[in-house]
């Protein structure tokens, strides 16, 4: 039977530090997850970076409120995005298609079940789910926290194996990554309790931090399923954590 592995890339990940796409690391992590399904992996990728995109794409004249921006970037930075990644799968020869979806489809129901069913057909037929959640609708107390939240519902919903999450960052350290002596936590046992080290801040780019990371790693676990967090600016993370785990930097939260 196939393992499934859900991958979410951050948009600290995909973004520059000029805020703008990085079409260098987004190849790399296409190349990374081609390689994943050729080794007879399922393969759900949960993608920020519509609004970063859109944000870079667009000049607006006048000002806009943050929704405003929210729904107007995204709707015009998802479609370069997944255009993106259709051009960079199409080497390849994986085939893509799009999930957008709002919190409210987690909700216990008919709509949970189609979008069970939809991503399950694609996977059913080699079809690499992209998922995001749909901005240009989710503007208010129906947002997700974060894609971190995002891809934790979507691992549990389709029964993944592994979690991975890619940030910007190693995973979870002792103390704050930047003092000389902090050391990174490279596993984590059912039941323990990390959250004396946790920063707050959010990130640069994206709604998440290690905060969300954290509770999302905790939760899922907890469904038993293993979560990885690791750094996706770390050239050939994805491979060397398949084949190089115990010398590759990350934190691991064992199931329970």
């Amino acid at each position: 039977m196939k393992k499934r592995v859900v991958i979410k890339v951050g948009s600290n990940v995909l973004t520059r530090h000029d805020g703008k796409l990085d079409v260098t690391r987004m190849s790399a992590l296409v190349d990374q997850i081609a390689w994943l399904r050729k080794q007879d992996i399922e393969v759900i990728l949960v993608s920020s970076g519509a609004v970063a995109c859109g944000r870079r794409e667009l000049t607006v004249d006048h000002s806009l409120d943050s929704v405003e921006q929210r729904q107007l970037f995204s709707a015009v930075g998802q479609v370069k995005l997944v255009g993106l990644y259709y051009d960079l799968f199409r080497e390849f020869g994986i085939h893509v298609g799009q999930v957008l979806t709002m919190k409210e489809n987690f909700e216990p129901g008919e709509q949970y079940q189609n979008q069970r069913a939809c991503m399950t057909v694609m996977l059913e037929n080699d079809v690499l789910p992209i998922v995001n959640e749909n901005d240009t609708v989710s503007v208010t107390e129906l947002m997700f926290t974060d894609n971190d939240e995002l891809s934790g519902l979507i691992a549990r919903m389709m029964k993944a194996d592994t979690l991975i999450l890619l940030s910007n960052i190693d995973g979870i350290f002792d103390r704050h990554p930047d003092d000389p002596g902090a050391r990174l936590i490279s596993t984590v046992a059912p039941g323990r309790d990390l959250s004396e080290y946790i920063q707050p801040e959010k990130s640069a780019f994206g709604r998440g931090g290690m905060h969300s990371k954290y509770t999302t790693a905790n939760k899922v676990s907890q469904a038993g399923i293993r979560v990885i967090i690791a750094n996706g600016e770390r050239e050939n993370i994805l491979t060397d954590l398949m084949e190089h785990a115990d010398t590759t930097p990350h934190t691991e939260f064992q199931p329970s």
